[in-house]
């Protein structure tokens, strides 16, 4: 009896250390699974994220000396915890695939007190975001306005020639790029 009693419970010691290996496994996807999903919207354009460009690969893209055009509109919104105006200074343009072209956004810090404010942005539809990249672009870094303080905030990009090889894109003729403003996490111990 005891021989049974002892593989009984090596059996259950086997399926407790599966069921903790498998706990412990669930858990380290669940602290990847946020880094690896950006990674992939980044690699994939997935969800309208657009792509960052080296000035060396703006200029071979406007080498293709493509003569082909779309239209790009600009939006711009800001989340409610965030005191700007902030608005494109023009609502459309329409641009050559593969040239580089600079958009421009203006802000305006409508309050009392500074603001740092975070951009997040995405193209609409959501399968050009692997084709618009991004030069430079206001969004990589957090943004402070003094109170009352308007800035021009621009974006050089362009629209990568690949786009007219994808017969997914072949009836796009406009790219939605789209920023939101969010408050910036403030240190702790400062406050506005």
């Amino acid at each position: 009896m005891s021989t049974a009693n002892a593989s009984v419970d090596n059996r259950n010691l086997q399926t407790g250390g599966l069921a903790l290996l498998g706990a412990l496994a669930m858990l380290g996807l669940g602290y990847a699974a946020v880094p690896l999903y950006d990674l992939f919207c980044r690699v994939t354009g997935f969800g309208g994220t657009t792509q960052v460009a080296t000035e060396a690969e703006a200029i071979s893209a406007a080498r293709a000396g493509i003569s082909k055009q779309i239209s790009i509109r600009f939006d711009a919104s800001t989340a409610r915890d965030v005191p700007w105006t902030f608005n494109p200074a023009q609502a459309t343009d329409t641009v050559r695939i593969g040239q580089r072209d600079l958009a421009s956004y203006i802000a305006r810090n409508d309050s009392k007190y500074p603001v740092t404010g975070t951009a997040t942005f995405n193209v609409e539809p959501a399968q050009a975001g692997k084709y618009f990249h991004k030069i430079q672009c206001f969004c990589f870094t957090e943004q402070t306005l003094q109170p009352g303080q308007e800035v021009n905030m621009p974006v050089l990009y362009y629209v990568d020639p690949a786009i007219l090889e994808d017969e997914f894109m072949a009836d796009v003729e406009q790219i939605t790029l789209s920023y939101t403003f969010h408050r910036a996490k403030e240190p702790v111990g400062t406050g506005s």
